[in-house]
């Protein structure tokens, strides 16, 4: 169906797509929504459809974070991006010794299905697209998810969001791990196998260039390592039988935007046509298989600490990246992210951000408008060679899984890490405001702070629940959770049971300790 006409502010005409040359005998240019997709997955693009406006939060208690989620959505949000503090990123409850100074902190406390109960309050699960950055215990959180909507009646044939569930780059850049890498691939792709059947429009993994770069590493290690991780899951569902037509539907991913604008539209393009490439090469036949989607954040590492209202300019150059680049959707970091949590201004004004690019700066008007660029095209080509040398390495190590047990991208990240601020100590890289144009200042951005008195809110939450719950019930679940993950049954369907039951994050990540053991 053709979308409105569109034109710029002197009244020229915009069309719907450009082409560097006209289409004569065997010189086809590429066409946007078709194979390999380096133009982007749709047709229309954002002439049909902006991306997806998120803004991660999580902070506190999950009735504080449900306030800054019905904030957000009353600013113009169309998806929630949920964060989840330490001791919930690692499977240990807040009333845990090892939890004691994280609860809250980084994140959301969620400990059973009440917390999710509470973090969703007034918020119809089927009405939202949910995002969850969560990983060794992404199924737990899935867990408590479905069992919530449920409760509110939803039909879970319509729940859409994502989870990270991407343990590959934790073992390589993060550290958020809890059982070792081949355990971790057998719960992930059970989570591929029930969703496919139970939570068909839910994304299964969002697998994660983003930390990769936050880590350190280059725009051309980021999506190599990242397509190559992608990779070892699609290997890993064909070994457990899964189909590739089916479950590569719901694969998507999750990249980073940094200041380098052009690199990053060139990364973007490039990733697509690869990861087009290699889905086909192992036997993707469905074309909505073989296309890359992706969730963008803006660049972390990249936010100063030092004029920090210099970072707006930063976010604004990234988000623009990542919609040049065609990404479906987004999260603009806030301009006092270096300093603290955001607060509620700074998270205002990341929304605006994308807003401002997406109502108001014509970047929208046209698929892929760098598209034929010199530049532009000659730059895809360059990081998608760099890209599959790098590829070609770690499949000659074996896959993913066995380089990063050898270190190799640990180790290759870390040298980028260092060559790069070795380059911004020598002034070779200016960084504004830090070694450059440096002024005398004193820093009175407000900073968002957080109560330590969270951890015995929710410790004392968590001795009620255990009091007022069916302990043989729970013990129970917990026994047939033990069970499946000795002989090999999906654990999604007992897990569901056993949160329902208030089974606790904690006792369930620690029955599987108990069979899978702990990377160290």
């Amino acid at each position: 169906m053709p979308t409105e006409k569109r034109y710029t502010d002197s009244g020229i005409e915009i069309k719907e797509v450009y082409y560097s040359q006209p289409e004569t005998g065997n010189q086809q240019p590429e066409t946007p929504g078709q194979f390999p997709y380096t133009r982007g997955v749709q047709p229309d693009m954002y002439r049909g459809k902006l991306w997806t406006m998120r803004q991660y939060a999580g902070f506190s208690t999950a009735e504080e974070s449900n306030k800054r989620y019905h904030y957000l959505l009353s600013q113009g949000v169309s998806g929630l991006s949920v964060a989840f503090d330490l001791p919930t990123q690692i499977g240990y409850d807040s009333d845990h010794q090892l939890s004691e100074g994280e609860v809250g902190k980084v994140g959301v406390a969620i400990d059973s299905l009440e917390d999710m109960e509470r973090l969703f309050d007034g918020i119809k699960l089927e009405n939202v697209s949910t995002s969850m950055t969560i990983n060794a215990t992404g199924f737990i959180l899935l867990a408590f998810y479905v069992a919530l909507a449920k409760k509110q009646g939803a039909d879970l044939k319509k729940l859409t969001g994502t989870i990270q569930n991407d343990i590959l780059k934790e073992y390589a850049a993060r550290g958020t791990y809890i059982y070792p890498p081949k355990p971790s691939m057998r719960i992930i792709t059970d989570i591929f196998e029930w969703c496919a059947k139970d939570l068909p429009k839910w994304n299964t993994i969002s697998i994660s260039g983003y930390h990769i770069r936050e880590a350190g590493s280059t725009a051309v290690q980021e999506i190599a390592f990242t397509l190559s991780n992608g990779k070892a899951y699609v290997k890993a569902a064909l070994e457990k039988g899964l189909d590739i037509n089916v479950f590569g539907k719901r694969l998507s991913f999750f990249f980073n935007a940094h200041n380098n604008l052009f690199e990053e539209v060139a990364k973007f393009r490039a990733a697509r046509r690869m990861w087009a490439t290699m889905m086909k090469d192992l036997g993707a036949t469905d074309e909505k298989a073989m296309m890359l989607r992706f969730h963008t954040q803006t660049g972390g590492s990249t936010l100063t600490a030092q004029q920090p209202l210099n970072n707006i300019s930063r976010v604004t150059i990234q988000t623009l990246a990542a919609v040049l680049g065609g990404t479906q959707s987004l999260h603009t970091n806030g301009y006092d992210e270096a300093i603290s949590l955001p607060t509620e201004e700074a998270a205002r004004i990341a929304l605006r951000t994308q807003q401002v690019v997406g109502f108001e700066s014509g970047a929208v008007d046209t698929v892929d408008p760098l598209a034929g660029s010199y530049f532009i095209e000659s730059l895809t080509n360059e990081v998608e060679k760099n890209a599959l040398e790098l590829i070609e390495k770690i499949d000659t190590m074996g896959g993913s899984v066995n380089a990063i047990e050898l270190g190799f991208m640990q180790d290759e990240i870390a040298r980028s890490a260092y060559e790069y601020q070795r380059q911004i100590e020598s002034n070779e890289k200016i960084i504004v405001g830090v070694n450059k144009f440096v002024v005398n200042e004193s820093n009175n951005i407000p900073g968002f702070k957080i109560d330590d008195s969270i951890r015995e809110v929710q410790s004392k939450r968590l001795g009620i629940l255990r009091d007022k719950r069916d302990k043989q019930k729970a013990a129970s679940c917990l026994q047939s959770i033990e069970a499946a993950a000795k002989d090999g049954t999906n654990l999604m369907p007992l897990v569901i049971e056993a949160v329902e039951n208030y089974c606790t994050l904690g006792e369930i990540a620690d029955t599987l300790r108990k069979v899978f053991g702990e990377y160290k």
